[in-house]
């Protein structure tokens, strides 16, 4: 009798093996949701980004990140040289250039 109603009581309670993969599994998924759809976009811009910013050359006309319009005169590491206007040149970082146009402009459209 009291083999069987321990039995009895047992086959009630899910196993440790079945509770934990019913736990988890939420979370996992969850985790390869965010991944897919936030974080390897993400990492794809970057890398765009950084071969765009890489392939900027003397002669290139760009639009800063503050909307100034200029070419490119010289390139020196990070540095670039832009002339915004006749006679008027300034030294920016690279990391300020927001679009090459005729390059991403078009991938925009």
């Amino acid at each position: 009798m009291n083999v069987l109603l321990n039995f009895v009581l047992l086959q009630g309670q899910p196993g440790g093996m079945e509770q934990l993969l019913g736990t988890i599994l939420p979370f996992l998924l969850i985790i390869v949701i965010f991944y897919l759809l936030i974080l390897r976009p993400q990492q794809k811009r970057q890398k765009e980004r950084q071969r765009l910013l890489e392939s900027v050359k003397k002669g290139d006309k760009i639009i800063t990140t503050a909307g100034i319009y200029g070419e490119v005169e010289g390139v020196d590491g990070n540095v670039v040289l832009v002339k915004i206007a006749d006679n008027v040149k300034v030294k920016m970082e690279k990391s300020g250039i927001g679009v090459i146009i005729g390059v991403t402009d078009v991938q925009k459209k």
